[in-house]
């Protein structure tokens, strides 16, 4: 990955909209919005049905509420942050400190691993509570989506995995030196600052003397020589 500083240029340098929406950390964010949206609004849609003994209307999975509550506050939190961290890389590049670009991809490493995790939990319970699921027209009715919330959920595993990996690419695309400008440092950390450099650069071995006192003779306006006493 080419760039100055964890995976990006300069600060201030402009950003190229169609080169931003090529890239792969673009790409896999968009993707894993879509399998966000897919998972809790196949669960809002259709994941609530009515068995026909009672009114109210109760998950299709397993009539537990948990299941369905837990896959739309995963999804619709995934969205928000796919959303949020497009903004953030939209804008990575104006952001001079180094520190603070660390602290934003450390941040991305650590939301999207512990997402994957998440995600994971989830496609685990739905498909353990469906299988539980007792068969009925509702949950017919519902079958599609209950099935698509699941399958969509296993792939978000697989995006949100992929960009923790890009997260730590990042990070140590970062950590290497040599993308600085190391021509303002000494080669050698134990050289010493050069000292500010003077005419030609050789110092003169030889040191001003004054001539002696008794070797010089006043001069009158006049002319006569005053002899030294």
């Amino acid at each position: 990955m080419e760039g100055a500083s964890f995976g990006a240029g300069r600060a201030g340098a402009a950003v190229d909209p169609l080169e931003f929406l090529r890239r792969p950390q673009t790409i896999l964010r968009i993707i894993s919005g879509v399998f966000s949206i897919v998972v809790f609004g196949s669960i809002l849609n259709e994941g609530y049905v009515n068995d026909g003994s009672s009114p109210v209307l109760r998950c299709v999975y397993n009539n537990n509420d948990d299941a369905c509550n837990y896959g739309i506050a995963i999804g619709l939190i995934a969205f928000l942050a796919c959303s949020f961290f497009l903004v953030v890389d939209l804008y990575f590049q104006q952001i001079s400190s180094v520190k603070d670009r660390k602290r934003v991809v450390l941040f991305d490493l650590g939301f999207s691993g512990f997402w994957s995790f998440l995600w994971f939990v989830g496609f685990c319970f739905l498909a353990n509570q469906w299988q539980r699921t007792t068969s009925s027209k509702a949950a017919h009715y519902a079958g599609d989506a209950a099935r698509a919330a699941i399958a969509f959920s296993f792939f978000s595993i697989i995006s949100w995995v992929a960009l923790a990996l890009k997260a730590l690419q990042r990070y140590r695309l970062g950590t290497d030196m040599s993308l600085f400008a190391t021509d303002q440092f000494p080669t050698d950390p134990s050289a010493a600052y050069p000292g500010y450099p003077t005419g030609s650069g050789v110092e003169s071995t030889e040191t001003y003397q004054s001539p002696p006192f008794s070797e010089t003779l006043d001069t009158s306006p006049k002319g006569y020589q005053v002899p030294a006493y």
